[in-house]
């Protein structure tokens, strides 16, 4: 079976967790079908063809740059026997080749437009357009993948016009073999942490999706021993930048051993970080699933996470972590959270010994890949 599979992040350059499911389903589908990616980039090496916006289109709007590249990838995707896409950034090139070649069209859901209108600040009125490309791609599509049940419900309430037989729910994975415990702390020590002191690690984009300004005040008051790592870049806007920066200071200035790391780190030094917080948090306001959460988990980490979308399908309340409600006291109860796991290293062990049975028992790329191919299968045969 000929797979073209479209996606904006494709390694190295992945800094969402769109990106990270690409690269691992992308690493398990190679097995089983005859796969070539198409992504944006420059240039080709094997099985991966890498696309950029056209120049004419410099300085324009970055929906109608997007459009661009989906153009390209349509029109290359001639000789696929099925088209796979992932995030608005691909969608409508997944369309374009079904409307164009007479494939199916399988596209995966990470989010969605509709309920995630910060996106304006981003796109400004390209927002209009992002979210036009994915309703049309939806409601065509011959199947559309959520990644957890949460994220099936949101998609048939965006989009109620989609037959909910052709939604299908099959869940983010981890490479439990890659994400495990690492005793090493070079990349603690590159940072500067004080070994002595416990600290809470975020690890994300600058976004408001991800929560980080709630987080950023949460975090004022617990426990004043333990040390704070943000691992945070990939700003939406300069706007929401500027008020990260703001809150950052601010944080530095009431607390000691705050810790901002702007840049991508290398996935070693990540799983280094993960290994040894004493808690790792998750304060999305939106979650279709949260992959990160899971490569805390499966780094024996505990996980303090918004009671959100998908998040309660990964991380068990009280098991492997703490939920916590995104309400009107929102960031006193992330604070609470933490405080709890810090004031109790023993019951912290104990849950992240329980993710990572929980990882390793429920979520593996391997299963992921069967399933995917399985659906293509199916609806191959339907077409």
């Amino acid at each position: 079976m000929r797979v073209g599979l479209l996606t904006r992040e494709y390694p190295p350059d992945v800094y969402g967790g769109a990106g990270v499911h690409v690269e691992f389903l992308a690493r398990e589908l190679r097995a089983l079908v005859d796969l070539e990616v198409h992504c944006w980039g420059e240039g080709r090496t094997d099985g991966v063809r890498r696309h950029r916006p056209w120049s004419a289109l410099d300085g324009a709007n970055d929906a109608l740059r997007t459009f661009s590249v989906d153009l390209a990838m349509a029109a290359a995707l001639e000789g696929r026997e099925i088209v796979h896409s992932h995030t608005w950034y691909a969608n409508l090139a997944g369309h374009l080749a079904k409307e164009l070649y007479g494939i199916p069209h399988v596209m995966t859901a990470h989010s969605l437009e509709p309920l995630r209108p910060w996106k304006a600040e981003q796109l400004g009125s390209g927002y209009a357009l992002s979210g036009w490309a994915e309703h049309t791609a939806v409601e065509a599509a011959d199947a559309v993948i959520a990644v957890s049940a949460a994220m099936r419900e949101d998609i048939l309430g965006c989009y109620p016009a989609l037959d909910p037989a052709r939604v299908h729910v099959v869940h983010n994975g981890i490479d439990t073999r890659l994400y495990r415990p690492d005793p090493g702390t070079e990349a603690l020590d590159r940072i500067g942490l004080d070994p002595s002191r416990p600290y809470v690690l975020f690890v994300g984009r600058i976004t408001r999706q991800k929560g980080v300004p709630q987080l950023l005040r949460a975090v004022r008051g617990i426990d004043p021993a333990a040390q704070v790592v943000l691992c945070a870049g990939a700003p939406d806007t300069p706007e929401i930048e500027r008020e990260f920066r703001e809150l950052y200071e601010e944080l530095s200035r009431v607390r000691a051993g705050v810790h901002w790391v702007p840049q991508m780190l290398p996935r070693p030094e990540v799983i280094q970080l993960l290994t040894h917080a004493a808690a790792f948090v998750c304060p999305s306001v939106y979650e279709p699933l949260g992959i990160v959460n899971l490569e805390a988990m499966a780094c024996g980490t505990p996980v303090v996470a918004s009671r959100v979308g998908g998040v309660p399908e990964v991380v068990e309340d009280g098991v492997t972590g703490v939920l916590v409600p995104v309400d009107d006291v929102f960031e006193q109860g992330l604070a609470r959270a933490l405080d709890s796991l810090l004031g109790d290293p023993e019951a912290a062990r104990r849950m992240g010994e329980a993710g990572r049975e929980r990882a390793v028992g429920v979520f593996g790329w391997d299963t992921v890949a069967r399933r995917t191919v399985a659906l293509y299968e199916e609806i191959r045969t339907q077409a």
